[in-house]
């Protein structure tokens, strides 16, 4: 079986009132706990923020709050962590970017790059990532819940329906995110993060004001699930470092825990006879077997290099592997009415 190891939940790319957020960092550590979020990393705009506001890092009762940023003003954003001091990206090309914040001790992640805007408010404006020749960048936040919902509303009745049902209708990464993420991966280890990019804006339209998407709806959608080897440091610097460390390795699932908790995913290799992988982990290619374990029943997807290996339908899952190749797991779960809806994205386990 895999190695033990400690699972926490977290929920990043979290705006507050330093840029465009509605609320306070405590204020929003309180809607994490609520949550039953283990930790939360808050990424303002460098634009927009006077500062890294490190003082503000800590624990807020049970949930531990980190800051990071988001570089880029109209296109490129970038999800910087792990940094001890402010980063500007004025001026900067997106290459740039990404190697002042690896200089300054940081790492980060390509932020919805291919993202589509709001038909209906917004006129379709996407921050998007348009130079794809960048390197060095850790990986990539293939599922944004705040861009993805936005995208499907195109009328005032879509809007109101997206809105009552929007744990059960948001949609996953776009094919053609994953697509980029496949590809990198065949290169060299691509982690895969997703965020809620919540801001608990006010929304106006005539007469009506509300807060279409809340900090609540985003801090209990699109989380990460990270496996430590040791449980979270009381200190808080100690674990921002296992926090940070575990998502630079990409030992790490996403979820959109909304649809249901997914606490307790398992993925891993076991070579015949050798040691075991877990996700983001790589090596030589040797014979063994895959498995799959979730909390719930699920459609789960065994991916090859991107491409569908194997299927089933429910909780446990195993396969025996005779081919080197980046195998990476999805989990769809069926809701009524709305048929199968994305859930659980893994990273992958590289045998090469």
């Amino acid at each position: 079986m895999g190695k033990h190891y400690f699972e926490y939940t977290g929920n990043v790319h979290i705006h507050t009132r330093y840029s465009d957020g509605a609320k306070t960092v405590s204020e929003i550590a309180r809607y994490a706990a609520l949550a039953n979020l283990d930790f939360m990393i808050v990424n303002d705009h460098d634009y927009m923020a006077k500062t890294l506001h490190v003082e503000d890092e800590g624990y807020y009762g049970g949930v531990l709050v980190l800051m990071g940023l988001e570089l880029g003003r109209r296109f490129h954003h970038y999800l910087a962590f792990g940094l001890n001091e402010m980063v500007r990206g004025k001026g900067l090309r997106p290459q740039s970017v990404i190697d002042r914040v690896n200089e300054k001790g940081g790492f980060g992640f390509l932020a919805h790059p291919f993202e589509k805007g709001m038909p209906f408010r917004d006129n379709r404006i996407a921050y998007t990532w348009n130079d794809l020749s960048v390197t060095g960048y850790t990986g990539i936040c293939i599922w944004n819940f705040s861009s993805r919902w936005k995208e499907r509303v195109r009328t005032a009745l879509q809007g109101l329906f997206f809105l009552l049902f929007k744990a059960w209708t948001l949609k996953g990464p776009s094919r053609k995110t994953l697509l980029f993420w496949d590809n990198g991966c065949a290169a060299r280890r691509v982690v895969a993060i997703g965020g809620s990019d919540a801001h608990g804006t006010l929304f106006r339209w005539g007469p009506f004001c509300f807060t279409p998407l809340s900090y609540r709806d985003g801090l209990s959608s699109i989380n990460i699930h990270l496996l430590l080897d040791h449980p979270l440091a009381k200190d808080p610097t100690d674990a921002g470092k296992q926090v940070y460390g575990a998502m630079k390795e990409g030992r790490l699932h996403i979820a959109h825990d909304r649809l249901a908790s997914s606490e307790g995913f398992s993925f891993f290799y076991a070579c015949d006879g050798g040691p075991t992988l877990e996700m983001g982990e790589e090596r030589a290619f040797q014979p063994g077997t895959l498995f799959v374990e979730t909390p719930r029943k699920g459609a789960i997807r065994l991916l090859r290099n991107g491409t569908l290996v194997a299927r089933r339908t429910g909780v446990r899952f195993s396969l025996v592997v005779d081919k080197p190749g980046v195998y990476r797991v999805e989990v769809y779960r069926r809701v009524p009415f709305f048929g199968l809806r994305p859930w659980i994205f893994s990273n992958p386990v590289y045998l090469r």
